[in-house]
């Protein structure tokens, strides 16, 4: 019992700030009624939705077919094996880039030669010119961060030396190069709806589009067991099909695609706008390209600090990606050379929360915290 007149007092804490997460996936009521009308009906594997979605896929892309599969990097897979790729082949892909690009083409027996970034954090055409050899098939440029490529040099290149080539888009959808989108220039392109995308489903999924028939009918049948019909196996093919419930969602979410990346785009505006006088690299933007903030990666030598800094004050950072794809154990025995901007690059990036469900008041907050730590 404390003494008579005297007062126990006890320390106030500060109330913990509400976290502000890397990506916020989209939840509604018009999303939940798609899928629960999907559910309702009783046909959750390649049914109608699916069907309209592939449907309305090539419409808004501007090609002829697209098939929906369970990932994208099983999109890649497909792909390759559509194009028949063998062991012994060499496929041109980005080092800078999430590491199922890579994956896919050691899974379909190639190999991966590893090219340097460029200025814009994606391929750069003359490393990648550099390494075309005879046993080069195909080259994969990744639209890394919502960024296209540069198009023009990749397909001159790509038409120099008689290679296809095959876009992965996983991180760009809605994109655009001189005011087409991403995913029709090449033989084939490859997209995720991985639930931070900018087309997010809720959960793994995936999209082959193409204006190629050959490619369209053998990805169609090597997703499903390669089936001609359900009883006839023309091929050995995997399970890699999409489900009814996953279709509604994005039906609804690919009519609002332009409406999210807008908001993106605004979010990323605010950013540049604010952060612009701080020792901070800020992401550039080619000339005849429609950037999409997939995510929006700074650049400091102090990148740990950093994001150590924003932890503390409930902000979620994250790396894209801290170990370049050649220098990872599993591809090890391709005894890949240095690319020596990517390997620089990767030790100074940070990705800032960016997502199309993301308030001015939580951006604003993130840069705050941004100048805070820069003491601006």
């Amino acid at each position: 019992m404390s003494a008579p007149g005297r007062f126990i007092t006890h320390a106030v804490s500060e109330p913990a700030p509400i976290p502000i997460p890397l990506s916020r996936p989209p939840v509604d009521d018009e999303l939940k009624r798609a899928v629960l009308a999907a559910m309702d009906s009783r046909q959750y594997i390649l049914g109608p939705e699916c069907c309209r979605l592939e449907a309305e896929l090539a419409q808004d892309t501007g090609v002829k077919h697209a098939l929906l599969t369970s990932s994208g990097t099983a999109a890649l897979w497909l792909t390759l094996r559509a194009l028949g790729v063998k062991a012994g082949d060499e496929i041109l892909v980005p080092s800078h880039t999430a590491f199922p690009t890579v994956e896919a083409v050691c899974l379909a027996g190639a190999k991966p030669v590893f090219v340097d970034a460029d200025v814009f954090y994606t391929i750069d055409p003359a490393d990648a010119t550099a390494k075309v050899t005879p046993r080069t098939v195909g080259i994969i440029p990744v639209h890394l961060y919502g960024q296209p490529v540069d198009l023009a040099a990749v397909r001159d290149l790509a038409s120099r030396h008689g290679i296809w080539l095959l876009e992965d888009c996983a991180q760009a959808q809605g994109a655009e190069w001189d005011g087409r989108r991403v995913g029709g220039f090449g033989r084939a392109a490859a997209f995720s709806f991985y639930p931070s995308k900018n087309l997010p489903a809720m959960g793994d999924g995936g999209a082959i589009l193409t204006g190629d028939d050959e490619i369209a009918s053998r990805c169609r049948r090597l997703r499903d067991h390669g089936r001609l019909d359900k009883d006839v196996h023309a091929e050995v093919g995997f399970n890699l099909r999409f489900n009814e419930l996953q279709a509604a969602a994005l039906r609804v979410l690919l009519r609002r695609l332009d409406t999210m990346n807008e908001r993106r785009r605004a979010l990323a505006a605010r950013y540049t706008h604010e952060l612009a006088d701080l020792p901070l690299v800020l992401p550039p933007t080619r000339h005849r390209a429609r950037h999409v903030y997939h995510l929006f990666v700074v650049r400091t030598p102090r990148r740990a600090e950093l994001a150590a800094f924003l932890r503390e004050r409930g902000i979620q950072t994250g790396v894209h990606y801290p170990i370049p794809t050649h220098r990872q154990p599993a591809v090890e025995r391709f005894a890949p050379p240095p690319v020596p901007r990517t390997e620089r690059l990767v030790d100074e990036i940070l990705s800032l929360p960016m997502s199309a469900d993301h308030t001015d008041e939580e951006i604003d907050r993130v840069v705050a915290a941004v100048c805070a730590f820069f003491g601006a």
